[in-house]
C-alpha cells in the first residue's frame, strides 16, 4: 500500500508544484521501497571511487567528491519529476570546472574552492529561474535520435574511463577512447592482470545474476565476489590497488562569495555549465523514462536541479547535474521511485562516517566490472535499429551525437546533436509539401488525388495542397515552386490553393500570397483560397492582405471554388480540350455551367491527407 495523499492536496497543483514529491509518494509501496533500499545501497557503495575521481578531475580536495554525492542527490530527487536520476559530480561538469577556474585560482586552494561553490550556486540560481518561467519546453528540442545517440556514446565513454582501473595503467585523465587504446597498446606490457581478473569476474557475476537470478541485488553481489577474488589475490602476494581510506566527516557548511567581482569573473562559465548541466540532466532524465515508461516535467526538473546546486553550494558541494553512471546504475539495480536517490544520498552520509576507512578493502576494478554492466545496461540496440531503419535524417543525428561523444566532449556531443536536429527540421519546414490535385476519372465519386503519370490536369485551372506553415523560412520555397509550374503551363491562369493544411502564416507568408494573387491576376484568371485555417484567415484580414486577394475568392470547400473558377474559364478552349478532367467537361464548353453540373462533385473529395512527395509533374 503507497503512501495516501490527501483529495484535498491533490486538487490544488500549486501544492504539487512547490511539493513534487507528493505526486510520487503513492508508488512508494513496500515492494517498491525494498527495490528502492537495494538500488540506493549500490549507488552509495559505487559513488565512493567515482566521487574521489571526479574531485579529482575537478581541482577539488578528494572529500568534496563526496560531498557533491549527498546533499544535491536528495535535493534533487525531492523536487525534481524523474523517478531514477541521480545528481551529483560527473566527468563532464568536472573537466568543465577546472578548465574553467584553474586560470583563476590554484585547484585545491581554498580560493579555489570557493570559486567552485560560488559556480554552484550561480548555475543552481539560473536553472531555478529557468524552471519558474516554465522554460522545460527546451527539452523537446532534444530529439529522440539524440537522446539514444548521446546514451551509446556515454556508455561507451564509461567503459573506456574504467580501464584505467581495470588494468592498473596510469592512463592520463580525460583521455579519448583511441588516445586510452593507444596508451594500452603501447604499455600493455604493464598491464596488471591480477586486476584484469578481479574487474571481468565482477563483471560476470554480476551479468550472470542479472540474467538468471534478476530478482537478487546482482551488484551488490558482483562488488562482493571482487572484494572476495581481491583478497585472495593480495593474500597470496599480489596488490590490487583499492579506493583507500576517506576523511570520515559530514558535509561541513560552507557559503559561495557574492562578490560582484567574482560573479563578473564567473559569468561565461556560469552560462556554459548552466546550458549543458541542464542537457544533460535532461537527456538522461528522457532516456531513463523512455525505459521505464514515464513522463517527465523538464521544467519542474529544472527546478530540482536549480535547487539541488544553491542548496549544494551552502554544504561544501561543487556542481551537481545528472550522473549516467549513477542513474543508469539506479534504474539497472531496480529503483521504482526518487526515494532510492534520496535513501542513497543518506547512506552515503553514512558510509563517509562510519565506512569510509574502510574502503581501503575496496577495489577498484571491481567498481571498473559494476559500471561496465552499467554502459552495457545503457546501449539501447533496438531504438538504434529502428531509427536506422526508419529515416536517414534521424540516423544522421544519431550517429553525429555518437561520434561526437566518443571522439569530442560529452557536452558538445548533445549541443551537436541538437544543432543537427534544428537545421534539418528548419530545411523541412523551409521545403514543405506542394502537391497538384486533381479528380481521379477512375475512383468512385471522382475522388481528388496527387497528380501522378496517367492522370490529367486541367488546361485551365491548378489546385495544389500546401502543407506545412507559411512563414519567411519557407515563402521563397513557396513562390519558386510556383512560378515554375507557371512557367511549364502558361496557358494555365487559374490557381486555386488548399490551405487546411497551413498551420501558421508570417507576413513574409501573406506577401507571397499577394505576389501569386497578382501574377494570376495579371494573366487574366485569379488566385483562389480553399479552406484556409480560422487562424491564417485572421492574419490575412488583420494585415489588409485578404482585401489584395479578393474576399470573394476565398472559400469553404472545392465544390464552391470550382463553381466560381468555372464559370470564369475560356469556354472555347474547353470546346477543344477532349481531357475531361471534372464532371463540368462532359459539355465541352456549349454552354454556360449549370448548378447541377456540380452536384456529383463530393465535398470529400480531396480530403484526405497528402502522401510525402514533392510537386508532382504538370
Amino acid at each position: 500500500m503507497g503512501v495516501r495523499i490527501p483529495a484535498s492536496l491533490q486538487e490544488h497543483q500549486w501544492v504539487l508544484r512547490f511539493l513534487p514529491f507528493l505526486n510520487w509518494a503513492p508508488r512508494v509501496t513496500r515492494a517498491n521501497f525494498e527495490s528502492d533500499l537495494f538500488a540506493a545501497l549500490t549507488g552509495a557503495i559505487v559513488v565512493l571511487p567515482q566521487g574521489v575521481a571526479f574531485a579529482y578531475i575537478a581541482g577539488m580536495p578528494p572529500e568534496y567528491g563526496l560531498y557533491a554525492g549527498i546533499v544535491p542527490a536528495i535535493i534533487a530527487a525531492l523536487f525534481g519529476s524523474s523517478w531514477h536520476l541521480v545528481s551529483g559530480p560527473t566527468t563532464a561538469a568536472s573537466v568543465v570546472l577546472f578548465s574553467s577556474l584553474s586560470s583563476l585560482a590554484v585547484p585545491g586552494t581554498s580560493e579555489y574552492i570557493t570559486l567552485a561553490l560560488t559556480l554552484a550556486f550561480l548555475v543552481g540560481a539560473i536553472q531555478l529561474i529557468m524552471g519558474i518561467a516554465h522554460l522545460g519546453a527546451l527539452v523537446n528540442f532534444i530529439s529522440h535520435s539524440v537522446v539514444i545517440g548521446f546514451t551509446a556514446g556515454a556508455a561507451l565513454l564509461i567503459m573506456f574511463n574504467q580501464l584505467r582501473s581495470l588494468t592498473a595503467l596510469e592512463i592520463p585523465r580525460g583521455s579519448h577512447p583511441h588516445e586510452t587504446l593507444q596508451f594500452i597498446a603501447d604499455n600493455w606490457q604493464d598491464v596488471y592482470w591480477p586486476s584484469v581478473i578481479v574487474g571481468v569476474l565482477t563483471l560476470a557475476t554480476g551479468l550472470l545474476i542479472k540474467r538468471f537470478y534478476s530478482r537478487m541485488p546482482y551488484m551488490i553481489i558482483a562488488i562482493f565476489a571482487g572484494a572476495l577474488v581481491a583478497w585472495i589475490f593480495n593474500a597470496n602476494g599480489a596488490h590490487v590497488a583499492t579506493v583507500g581510506a576517506l576523511p570520515a566527516s559530514l558535509p561541513p557548511l560552507s557559503a559561495p562569495s557574492f562578490s560582484y567581482e567574482v560573479w563578473r569573473d564567473l559569468a561565461p562559465t556560469v552560462v556554459a555549465v548552466t546550458l549543458f548541466a541542464l542537457t544533460e540532466a535532461l537527456s538522461i532524465s528522457r532516456a531513463l523514462a523512455i525505459r521505464s515508461g514515464q513522463q517527465i516535467d523538464p521544467s519542474q526538473e529544472f527546478i530540482g536541479q536549480g535547487l539541488s546546486n544553491i542548496v549544494g553550494s551552502f554544504f561544501s558541494a561543487y556542481v551537481a547535474t545528472g550522473s549516467f553512471n549513477r542513474s543508469g546504475l539506479n534504474y539497472d539495480a531496480g529503483a521504482k521511485t526518487p526515494l532510492a536517490a534520496i535513501m542513497a544520498g543518506f547512506m552515503l552520509a553514512g558510509i563517509v562516517l562510519f565506512v569510509a576507512p574502510y574502503a581501503r578493502y575496496l577495489p577498484n576494478a571491481a567498481m571498473a566490472g559494476v559500471l561496465f554492466i552499467v554502459a552495457i545496461g545503457l546501449l539501447d540496440f533496438y531504438h538504434a535499429r529502428q531509427i536506422l531503419r526508419t529515416s536517414k535524417n534521424e540516423a544522421v543525428v544519431l550517429a553525429v551525437t555518437f561520434f561526437s561523444a566518443i571522439m569530442l566532449d560529452l557536452e558538445f556531443a548533445i549541443f551537436a546533436g541538437v544543432l543537427l536536429s534544428l537545421l534539418l527540421f528548419l530545411h523541412r519546414t523551409a521545403n514543405p509539401v506542394m502537391l497538384i490535385r486533381v479528380p481521379n476519372a477512375n475512383s468512385p465519386g471522382r475522388k481528388f488525388e496527387t497528380l501522378r503519370p496517367g492522370m490529367r490536369e486541367c488546361k485551365q485551372v491548378r489546385i495544389v495542397r500546401f502543407d506545412g506553415p507559411l512563414f519567411f523560412g519557407a515563402a521563397s520555397t513557396f513562390t519558386e515552386k510556383l512560378t515554375g509550374l507557371e512557367r511549364r503551363s502558361p496557358n494555365i491562369k487559374h490557381l486555386a490553393i488548399v490551405m487546411n493544411g497551413v498551420n501558421y502564416i508570417d507576413v513574409t507568408g501573406a506577401e507571397a500570397l499577394i505576389y501569386m494573387a497578382e501574377r494570376y491576376r495579371a494573366a487574366g484568371g485569379g488566385l483562389y483560397l480553399i479552406r484556409p485555417p480560422e487562424p491564417v484567415m485572421k492574419r490575412l484580414k488583420k494585415g489588409g492582405y485578404l482585401d489584395e486577394i479578393g474576399e470573394e475568392n476565398v472559400f469553404t470547400s472545392k465544390t464552391d471554388a470550382l463553381r466560381t473558377i468555372y464559370r470564369k474559364l475560356d469556354y472555347g478552349l474547353c470546346q477543344d480540350c477532349n481531357r475531361n478532367v471534372f464532371v463540368e467537361c462532359r459539355r465541352k464548353g456549349k454552354q454556360e455551367p449549370r448548378e447541377e453540373d456540380f452536384d456529383d462533385v463530393p465535398e470529400a473529395a480531396g480530403q484526405s491527407g497528402p502522401p510525402e512527395g514533392s510537386v508532382a509533374p504538370a
